[in-house]
């Protein structure tokens, strides 16, 4: 396969690349008028050089607000779905907001005028984005721009796996749009790339940063006593309960520069950024909610989390303590037990570990249970993740129970925290994180989220601390 040429930048299409594109507008405005005047994707996918630095390259070719998106996930593979622009939204809402956006995923792809598929996952033509915790979420201002439900096709994205890296462009034509144009458009945005790795982290100069809590620290330590009480009351087994905390600085936040930071000091999560218009979506997530690749499904189902300790010999202690712990083994099983059920009818087999194992992050360790499905039918990856979220690893359970005490306990919006984070493409494969260890950056404020699974013997004291843990994540970074 050749690489894109080197002609001028080093993303420029070749002469026969350029050519092919033409022919994939020319068919898309032919489709568009024999559809009534409704717009076609049109687009082409090009392999360019290995040593691109995918979400280096977005963070530094961004136009303005122009909406971005970065998920990457080093220790598997190095890869990356790296995106710019917005060809088409597909945003929804409700309870049905899932299957709505992957209904209009499948109706965009039916007419689309592409290449064939080729190169790694997540090259070719994509919807990124994501989906609030709430059907109705992200309601507050610092949320806007962040709908229940907000899949973006991008104009141009960039997917990594090992040492493949495929660059993609992506329009939507009318019938009446002049096809020399609209190639000339997208081949002039491939020129303006400039490939960089990722920004360092400048920290601000005159310091000033203040953290400071939503709630005070004694309203916390109440929702989950009042939470504790419920569930020993037989209300519920299970509710997870989330803070927030914010830092307030002296100059704006900055995303490519945290970014980076995250993707080298959490190198086995899941590190994304989300950005639209002025405000950017951040996080270094250990959880995989569904990736989907033709008709096998993997989900991860993680609960029960402790410290970790510089000593080794302490660390696994504490290791060995969660793996031993009633508490966290019963947490776990809830989490692992929904996803079964949820994904049991879809599938001609599903299973999960016997016995869970600890997984280790930076500065925290989780019990974790793999779970792997044959499904009986392509499932796209959105309904799937739709129809595992939001697991009691995030809600609680029975969820009908737990979803409406959330925000009357925790007293506020968790917008798109906890909710699905992610990518599909022009099979509706794909794969979705659930958004934990995150932040909303918006100019010079960071609204950080953390949370645990309250259950009938959880300590309120120590479900605060255990927050503590977690948001150390992001606020060393944050304060810098």
């Amino acid at each position: 396969m050749a690489v894109a040429s080197v002609t001028g930048s080093p993303f420029s299409l070749a002469p026969a690349e350029r050519a092919r594109l033409l022919r994939h507008v020319e068919l898309a405005a032919k489709r568009a008028r024999h559809r009534g005047g409704s717009p076609v994707l049109a687009g082409i996918s090009v392999r360019v050089d290995a040593g691109v630095d995918p979400s280096g390259t977005v963070v530094a070719s961004r136009r303005g607000d122009e909406p971005w998106f970065v998920m990457e996930q080093p220790d598997r593979g190095g890869s990356v779905v790296a995106a710019l622009g917005c060809a088409v939204a597909i945003d929804a809402d409700g309870p049905d907001r899932f299957r709505t956006v992957a209904r209009r995923w499948r109706t965009l792809l039916a007419a689309a005028a592409v290449d064939p598929p080729a190169g790694p996952r997540g090259s070719g033509p994509v919807a990124v984005g994501g989906f609030a915790f709430a059907d109705q979420g992200g309601a507050s201002p610092h949320w806007r721009g962040f709908a229940p439900g907000s899949m973006h096709v991008p104009e141009l994205s960039l997917a990594r796996r090992g040492d493949e890296v495929w660059m993609s462009l992506t329009a939507l034509i009318a019938g009446a749009d002049n096809p020399d144009a609209r190639v000339a458009d997208l081949a002039a945005r491939a020129d303006e790339l400039v490939s960089r790795p990722l920004p360092m982290l400048d920290p601000d100069p005159v310091g000033g940063h203040e953290v400071v809590g939503a709630m005070p620290p004694e309203h916390y330590v109440g929702a989950v006593a009042r939470a504790v009480e419920r569930i020993r009351a037989g209300k519920l087994a299970k509710i997870v309960l989330a803070r927030e905390v914010q830092v307030h600085a002296s100059q704006a936040h900055q995303a490519g520069g945290v970014l980076g930071i995250l993707r080298d000091a959490f190198p086995s999560c899941f590190v994304f950024c989300v950005g639209r218009g002025e405000r950017t979506f951040i996080a270094a997530s250990p959880e995989l909610l569904i990736r989907r690749d033709g008709l096998r499904a993997g989900t991860l189902a993680l609960a029960g989390s402790t410290r970790r300790s510089a000593d080794p010999a302490v660390d696994d202690h504490l290791g060995e303590q969660l793996l031993q712990s009633t508490k966290d083994r019963g947490e776990q099983q809830i989490v692992t037990a929904r996803i079964l059920r949820a994904l049991r009818p879809h599938s001609v087999w599903v299973t999960g570990a016997e016995e869970p194992e600890v997984v280790r992050m930076a500065n925290i360790q989780h019990l974790a249970t793999p779970i792997r499905a044959q499904l009986a039918a392509p499932v796209p990856v959105v309904e799937l993740a739709g129809l595992l979220h939001p697991t009691p690893a995030v809600g609680g359970e029975p969820h009908a129970v737990a979803l409406p005490m959330i925000p009357e306990l925790e007293g506020l919006d968790r917008g798109w925290y906890a909710g699905p984070v992610g990518w599909t493409d022009a099979n509706e494969d794909g794969e979705f994180c659930v958004a934990l260890r995150s932040a909303l950056l918006d100019g010079p404020v960071a609204r950080c989220y953390a949370g645990v699974g309250v259950v009938a013997d959880s300590d309120p004291a120590a479900e605060l601390a255990e927050t503590e843990i977690k948001l150390q994540a992001l606020l060393p970074v944050l304060a810098l």
